[in-house]
């Protein structure tokens, strides 16, 4: 894989074990990594699950026939309608249209022995939004660094750099904050599993009491946490990338932001994919983690193109060792 790259999780529904070499080997060379369901009567408790996927892929006989993978389509549509669903062509009826409730959701298809319309698919409806290297890079070393700083102690692992099209929410709380500059509109949001976190707050606290004891954290502890690591993420992120840069419009579009919490669900009114970040947070001590999930979303403008990175950060200043974190 291009490990500059941030890769995709696509869900892979194809029974015919002849093209899963090749598609697997096309899959790795492409920054996409394959899920497979191995029975299909389990696609419906893989789709309630929280995997955050960028599409799916979906042979044109799943489960057995035309009519059956029609059948799964549907269903992935009606769980999950913001998944692009690419078709692998069966091969056996190439004259028969297909079926209405697989027409009607199937954004692309191709045959396995031509995978140029596979790329094209996926370059056009997963890979649509071109983040350049400087600002995956950099948003990794600027939230590592604050991670490092208020949870002194903890390894910070990060997971490989995603982009998702799913709009699922991560854990119980999360935080929101927009980001405006000449280049880019949008939000950055913060996600995270509320039990785990108090835990790590709690770990903290009674590390730096030396025996004494402490009150109880509880979710207002939490959100000042959030908010406080929010705050510091997007100031660096402001600075770095932000810096001198007028806006174009005097006048801002505003579409509204919806949050199904029932469904664990949030839109930006936008259907451009979501650029993810994980990071582990571990405690030596107690052997527990927790993961903090962060979301660029750059919903109401993305212009690559006129993206700079100010060079004279504070996190160059710090790897260099000019400056210290203390």
């Amino acid at each position: 894989m291009n490990t500059s790259k941030p890769v995709s999780k696509m869900l892979v529904l194809d029974d015919d074990p002849a093209h899963a070499p090749l598609l697997k080997q096309w899959f790795d060379e492409h920054n996409l990594i394959a899920l497979k369901v191995r029975d299909s009567s389990r696609l419906a408790s893989v789709l309630g699950t929280n995997i955050d996927l960028g599409g799916v892929l979906l042979a044109g006989d799943y489960g057995g026939s035309v009519e059956r993978a029609a059948e799964a389509a549907a269903r992935i549509h009606a769980a999950r309608p913001e998944l692009p669903i690419i078709l692998r062509s069966s091969g056996t009826r190439p004259t028969a249209p297909l079926p209405p409730a697989l027409a009607n959701v199937v954004c692309a298809s191709f045959d396995a022995a031509d995978l140029s319309a596979l790329a094209a698919a996926v370059d056009q409806y997963i890979f649509s939004l071109d983040f350049p290297h400087a600002l995956v890079r950099g948003i990794a070393q600027i939230t590592e660094a604050r991670l490092g700083t208020l949870f002194d102690g903890v390894t910070v692992r990060r997971e490989t750099t995603s982009v998702v099209r799913d709009r699922i929410i991560f854990g119980e709380v999360f935080s929101l904050i927009p980001l405006e500059g000449a280049w880019c509109r949008g939000y950055m949001l913060m996600q995270a599993q509320e039990d785990a976190l108090l835990g790590m707050i709690e770990r903290k606290r009674a590390a730096c009491a030396h025996r004494t004891s402490v009150a109880q954290p509880d979710f207002r502890d939490l959100n000042s946490l959030l908010g406080e690591l929010t705050n510091l993420i997007w100031g660096a992120f402001k600075d770095r990338f932000l810096a001198a840069q007028s806006m174009r419009e005097a006048s801002q579009v505003q579409v509204p932001l919806l949050v199904n919490h029932k469904h664990r669900y949030i839109s930006f009114g936008s259907d451009n994919p979501q650029l993810c970040f994980q990071y582990v947070l571990s405690d030596a001590a107690s052997g527990q983690a927790v993961t903090i999930d962060q979301r660029f979303v750059f919903s109401l403008r993305w212009s690559p193109e006129d993206f700079s990175e100010h060079t004279a950060d504070l996190d160059a200043l710090v790897e260099s060792g000019e400056l210290d974190l203390f």
